[in-house]
């Protein structure tokens, strides 16, 4: 019963479109029809609301952190699977078609409760990564790929297997944007 718990509040709090909701009641329209047309802050930036853009990012992370912190509290032995779920039902949300977002917001605000330390090497490199390549995806998907073999090299296998399904998920989310730079010669 307590799984289907977790994955009932962990769902449901991961598949809330902040990016649509904030972008529609700021009168900036259906942000699904602009840029890449999904629901997460980078795209909610291509409206030119940065205010926007950064509630949406502070927001579709806070599922993730509030997922976690109830998990941990009351269904401690679910956590990381509460993790894959939050993080699943932000990029396939029922209410739209199963076309959500990315889930990088969304990861970052799980693993800040998880592990802080791994959350603090990811959003380094990705910051990095955006200082010098300018693109948001090539900057996640680098931090997915730093996070990864850091977990690998000092962290338990446990965390490392979940981590190492959020590279390969965002790898998935993110193909038409490797498409693209492999189409443009990066």
């Amino acid at each position: 019963m307590d799984i289907l718990i977790v994955t009932f509040y962990s769902y449901i709090l991961g598949s809330i479109p902040f990016g649509l909701i904030l972008t529609k009641f700021a009168g900036l329209g259906d942000v699904r029809k602009i840029g890449s047309g999904n629901i997460g802050a980078t795209n909610v930036l291509r409206t030119g609301n940065k205010f926007i853009a950064a509630l949406t990012l502070l927001l579709d992370g806070l599922k993730g952190t509030f997922s976690i912190l109830l998990t941990i509290q009351y269904f401690n032995e679910f956590t990381y699977y509460a993790a894959v779920i939050v993080f699943l039902a932000h990029i396939f949300p029922v209410w739209l078609k199963f076309r959500g977002g990315k889930g990088v917001a969304t990861f970052i605000g799980s693993l800040l409760v998880i592990n802080f330390y791994l959350s603090i090497v990811f959003i380094t490199t990705w910051l990095i990564m955006l200082a010098i390549f300018r693109i948001s995806a090539v900057s996640a998907l680098l931090g997915y790929l730093v996070v990864t073999i850091t977990a690998f090299i000092f962290f338990d296998q446990k965390i490392f297997l979940l981590i190492f399904f959020y590279f390969i998920t965002s790898i998935f989310t993110h193909r038409q944007n490797i498409t693209s730079l492999i189409k443009n010669n990066f």
